[in-house]
């Protein structure tokens, strides 16, 4: 794990005992720190066992005025919690893990940190890299917001990179991370139940490019990300269009691919790659699980597990990809309409909706010409789908809709998908 001597004699209260918090624990407690931790869950409590140094109880009916810090998960809504009023009320600063590790890094051996941030495309993204230096022989790893917990890591070697996918809520939770290169991938509404408006949601992915000093690579294709780069000195803007000729990357189709590729590029130069590496490293990616993953082809039909997409703005590129889709959408809804998908409605065969937002977007589809069945369930939707679909044309999930209405998260989905594709 990462540890530092800089956290030796100092008490943290953590809220939140899931995978970064338990690590969050254990690297404070490795570390010297004195810790007090707590999760409502009686489950989560019960994975910590009591030691020196550890003690069980809610920072909300403690003293925190002794405390160095208040380490959250980002799962804490800051705007509606009260612990946010509480840290603050006795001037202590409520941070993440991130920043745990930001104030750790002088302690490591010499390495470089790439930080991803943006609404769509980061995972791709941030998986890209990690996977361009690995190929060239380059020590490095993923954490934030994929993969496992950063201070659950063990510290790379010198000459190391940490490549960090940064939600917008790690970067609320972050105040310190100098990120040798910084990139922005878009920004277009979500998560506004957390901030003042969209602006409020804009400025915080903004706040990564303030605190870090390095290489900035900003792509410029929506209003807001053209607003930050021209914010911003010496930015390296990139665009889709950079791409002239992504058909001998597999795993890298589709017009979002493009603007992942090009970003990708211009990062891994910056960190001193060779462009034969990254041609190596772009060539042999072999992609995200649910995210345009290729789970089967069968019968000449190709299915593809687009989980990932939780909004309109990322389904509407894996619509762009194929030019036959049977499209498998619905679940809770972030927004009451698929305007971001509209200009590739042409390359909808059908469509079947399940979930929540079934009959809404059934709706929109029928209005738009489409034929559409509500399935309801996924399992249903893939039966169905397989059925109508002809040879040369792709049954794809992508929801553009949160899961929760019926699965745990995206990647309980995508693997249902996955089942329900393997059982036909």
């Amino acid at each position: 794990m990462i540890t530092s001597p800089i956290f030796s004699g100092r008490r943290y209260a953590v809220l939140g005992l899931a995978r970064s918090g338990l690590a969050t624990v254990e690297a404070l407690l490795a570390s010297g720190a004195a810790v007090t931790a707590w999760d409502g869950r009686e489950e989560a409590r019960a994975k910590l066992a009591l030691r020196p140094g550890l003690a069980l109880a809610d920072p909300l009916e403690v003293d925190l005025a002794e405390f160095d810090g208040v380490v959250v998960s980002p799962g804490v809504p800051l705007n509606t919690h009260p612990i946010a009023a509480k840290a603050r009320d006795a001037g202590v600063p409520v941070i993440g893990d991130i920043e745990l590790f930001a104030l750790a890094r002088a302690d490591l051996p010499p390495h470089k940190v790439v930080g991803i941030t943006g609404t769509n495309g980061k995972s791709t993204t941030i998986a890209l890299i990690h996977h361009i230096l690995q190929t060239a022989g380059v020590p490095s790893l993923m954490g934030g917001n994929i993969g496992l917990p950063i201070l659950g890591r063990d510290p790379l070697a010198a000459g190391g990179v940490y490549v960090l996918e940064l939600s917008s809520y790690q970067i609320d939770l972050t105040h310190s991370l100098d990120c040798d290169v910084a990139v922005l991938t878009n920004i277009t509404p979500d998560h506004l139940d957390r901030y003042d408006g969209f602006e409020g949601y804009a400025a915080s992915k903004e706040r990564l490019f303030t605190t870090s000093t390095g290489t900035k690579v900003i792509a410029v294709e929506d209003d807001r990300t053209r607003a930050v780069a021209a914010r911003l000195a010496r930015a390296v803007e990139v665009r889709s269009t950079d791409i002239a000729d992504q058909s001998r990357w597999p795993a890298l189709q589709g017009p979002h691919n493009a603007q992942n590729a090009a970003v990708a590029i211009s990062a891994a130069r910056a960190l001193g790659l060779s462009d034969d590496a990254i041609e190596q490293g772009l060539r042999t990616y072999p992609g995200l699980p649910h995210r345009m993953e290729r789970v089967a082809e069968r019968d000449g039909v190709l299915f593809v597990n687009d989980s990932k997409a939780t909004n309109a703005t990322a389904t509407a590129p894996a619509l762009a990809a194929y030019p036959k889709i049977h499209w498998i959408l619905g679940g809770l809804p972030k927004t009451d309409d698929l305007d971001d998908c509209a200009p590739h409605f042409d390359h909808v065969v059908a469509g079947y909706t399940i979930g929540q937002a079934g009959p809404l977007f059934a709706r929109i589809l029928r209005d738009a010409g489409k034929p559409v069945t509500e399935s309801g369930t996924l399992a249903e939707a893939v039966a169905q789908a397989a059925a109508a679909a002809r040879p040369g044309e792709v049954v794809m999930l992508s929801p553009a809709c949160a899961s929760f209405d019926q699965f745990s998260d995206y990647e309980a989905r995508g693997q249902a998908f996955r089942a329900a594709v393997e059982a036909l």
